[in-house]
């Protein structure tokens, strides 16, 4: 008899309950398991991810993607660090986030609480598997994976694995279960209501208005990323190059990659010769106003759509501004609430950039790249938020949790 979402869903609840008692060395033990479990498994995993690679190919997927699918001993490792690091993250559950004693002498304390069971609905991402589960465990959740039938192989070996390693480590292997299937599936783990408490969409526009539209599980909305780099007039020209070709060109397929570069008119004739023809020689088509275009023939006249675009390639939207607010203007309209990066030397300008874009995460004289859980001290992510309520930028361990009042009394009654 086929396993049905029901079916699933029952069993991450009965152990999400097990899970919320469970110790912080219990959970970090079998994170360390897990993280054994990937690396000694890592040729099979491979093996089963080239399978989706070649019907990616086969399909004439994007290379954008087909980059995002691909595992290699070297992600692998990479999941399996990203395991190890949560381990040793503080648990979130049990935290006191307020304590105080009412004039009637009730004790009141409001403590951090796992979620309970969490679902996440993803694209072509297979690392996103380790990810999940293991946030997911750490803050005392059961997780059900949906990925997308694209990484259809690759999930399945990566939650075969993780799961083992978990009954293994003594904790309820149900705590990380694949729901397979196709779009029948996920709309069928939007509408489960009452099994699952939480649902996180990760991947690009489509996929994550479909699940805020369609779901009647409360959402916590990742965004796409359409993040700028602004260079101001009291920018470090050369600082700005550096970081522009970093946030552009280390991992363009990524939501934290820049894909709008705004220059301020004072710096432009000086900053953008040089920025071009390094943009060129990194293999990146320009997309520019009509000002850019006067700099290089070589780039390509943007349009409205260029300038709302998450490329997810080597493009960049390039415009001139002649003001930080006509740059705080321009990322208001067409930006993503994402990442936002201004170069500048002047703290006022740093200051009235953040305080202004209204974004998720604000660099300043750094790249966009650094809006990522891991690189922030948080370990593996479960998402980037883009939202506004519960919580906002990179999703980690408290992020995965609520909170439950524990009032305590000595026989007090309400009069």
């Amino acid at each position: 008899m086929s396993t049905t979402l029901a079916d699933l869903g029952r069993a991450a609840r009965t152990a999400a309950a097990e899970l919320a008692v469970r110790t912080r060395a219990e959970k970090d033990a079998a994170l360390h398991t897990m993280a054994d479990a990937l690396v000694a498994n890592a040729a099979a995993i491979i093996e089963r991810n080239a399978a989706d690679v070649e019907r990616a190919r086969e399909a004439g997927t994007a290379d954008a993607m087909i980059d995002r699918l691909r595992l290699d001993e070297s992600r692998i490792a990479g999941m399996a660090s990203g395991l190890r690091q949560v381990a040793g993250l503080p648990d979130p559950v049990g935290e006191v986030v307020r304590g105080y004693t009412l004039p009637n002498g009730l004790q009141v304390t409001q403590r951090r609480v796992p979620l309970g069971v969490v679902g996440i609905i993803y694209e072509a991402r297979p690392n996103v598997t380790a990810d999940a589960a293991g946030l997911a465990l750490k803050s005392g959740n059961a997780v059900l994976l949906k990925g997308s039938s694209s990484a259809a192989a690759s999930n399945e070996a990566i939650v075969g694995v993780l799961a083992a390693a978990v009954e293994s480590a003594g904790l309820p292997g149900a705590a990380v279960q694949l729901v397979q299937g196709g779009h029948d599936q996920a709309k069928e783990l939007m509408r489960a209501r009452g099994l699952v408490d939480v649902l996180i969409p990760r991947g690009g526009a489509g996929l994550i208005r479909s699940v805020v539209e369609e779901s009647t599980v409360p959402v916590i909305e990742t965004g796409v990323g359409n993040c700028h780099v602004y260079v101001d007039a009291d920018a470090d020209l050369a600082m700005a190059l550096e970081i522009l070709l970093n946030a552009k060109t280390q991992r363009p397929s990524v939501c934290n990659a820049a894909e709008t570069l705004l220059v301020h008119a004072g710096v432009a004739a000086e900053f953008l010769p040089s920025a071009l023809a390094a943009l060129r020689d990194a293999g990146v088509t320009v997309h520019g106003d009509q000002r850019v275009q006067g700099y290089d023939d070589a780039v390509v006249p943007a349009t409205d759509d260029d300038w709302a675009a998450e490329y997810l390639s080597l493009d960049l939207a390039v415009a001139v501004v002649d003001t930080l607010d006509d740059a705080v203007a321009h990322i208001r309209r067409w930006g993503s609430g994402h990442t936002e990066a201004i170069v500048t030397r002047s703290l006022e300008a740093s200051r009235r950039f953040a305080a202004t874009t209204d974004s998720a995460a604000v660099m300043v004289n750094a790249s966009t790249r650094f809006t990522d859980g891991e690189q922030l001290g948080f370990g593996a992510e479960i998402g980037i938020s883009t939202q506004k309520l519960h919580a906002r930028g990179p999703m980690g361990l408290p992020e995965l949790t609520t909170t439950t009042y524990v009032v305590t009394g000595d026989g007090h009654v309400r009069g």
